[in-house]
């Protein structure tokens, strides 16, 4: 299988890691997609046991090199076309997210991966992080009983932020970027992928001159199957917190809770409360991408997820009020 990458302004370096554990991957070329300088990707590459091509011009690219696949992880108000112009050219896609910055892009690239048949993933998901995908396989499993209300929260702290965190055309909002993931786990942890009602604020007020970037937001949601559900989204953890992100998930049932705090998955029902110890290693996200394209080449609910949760966090982030 033949890949190209493009970029590196997100999380490329997970698709680097993974190449380790997926030998039919063949390392083709990388691209920087724009002025960025491309050391960062020679360097992973080369961690990864590869001397690939650099090219300049990302379209020429693809359309010589004809990949299997595209990593795309360029400009973000970029990755629409990046991911259009490799599913019109027969590629399948694992884009950074959001994979649109607007409702408008997101249709687009919906049309072209309806018209390409070829599958696209965004670098989110549950699959992502073995504690609340353990997590999810205990809800599913009637632990929690009828899932009633979710409450999840992504706090980060925010350091130094390249250029473009500071305009909205070209970071396209916390909610989005940060937010993303949370939106996610409310999707799979309801098991709906449609909101009836949602309300939001933002505020970019006391962001150290980071100019557009939203410090702190609040979603609130209904799910269409009458889950209720709030996300919780700010840049305040702070500088010399244990870890980058505190990530929390609440998930109330008609017979049970479970909670997701500090990495530990906890359980409260009928029996009392018990710590659930995590299962076996599952593959990382751009694995399991690779696997599904080999193993199940039909099943495109994967694809249905990355559409799903990019237009319900951008459907919210479009109806927040800026406080």
């Amino acid at each position: 299988m033949k890949l190209c990458v493009i970029g590196s302004r997100g999380h490329a370096g997970q698709v680097f890691e993974s190449l380790a554990g997926l030998p039919e991957v063949q390392l083709c070329a990388i691209s920087p997609g724009c002025e960025d300088s491309p050391a960062a990707l020679i360097q992973m590459a080369r961690t990864a046991g590869f001397s690939p091509e650099i090219h300049t011009d990302w379209k020429r690219m693809i359309a010589e090199l004809r990949p299997d696949c595209v990593v795309v992880d360029g400009p973000f108000e970029l990755h629409a076309e990046m991911s259009c112009f490799a599913l019109e050219h027969g590629c399948h896609v694992f884009c950074e997210k959001p994979i649109a910055l607007n409702l408008a892009d997101l249709e687009r690239i919906k049309d072209a991966w309806r018209a390409s048949r070829k599958h696209i993933r965004a670098m989110v998901g549950v699959q992502n992080d073995p504690p609340f995908r353990h997590a999810l396989e205990l809800v599913r499993a009637g632990r929690v009983g009828k899932v009633k209300m979710i409450r999840a929260q992504k706090s980060y702290r925010l350091g130094e932020r390249p250029e473009f965190f500071r305009h909205h055309a070209t970071y396209g909002g916390t909610i989005p970027w940060v937010g993303i993931h949370a939106f996610s786990w409310i999707l799979a942890f309801s098991g709906c992928s449609e909101t009836e009602y949602c309300q939001a604020t933002q505020t970019t007020s006391d962001n150290h001159n980071y100019g557009d970037l939203e410090m702190a937001c609040q979603c609130m949601m209904v799910m269409k199957n009458g889950v209720q559900a709030q996300v919780s989204i700010d840049y305040l953890r702070p500088a010399h917190a244990p870890t980058h992100g505190d990530d929390q998930l609440r998930v109330a049932g008609t017979s049970g809770v479970l909670e997701i705090r500090n990495g530990v998955v906890t359980l409260v029902d009928e029996a009392g409360e018990q710590v659930m110890p995590l299962t076996s290693r599952e593959p990382k996200l751009f694995e399991e991408f690779i696997q599904n394209l080999r193993k199940r080449p039909e099943d495109f609910s994967g694809d249905a997820e990355t559409f799903a949760v990019n237009r319900v966090c951008l459907e919210a982030r479009d109806c927040a009020v800026l406080i």
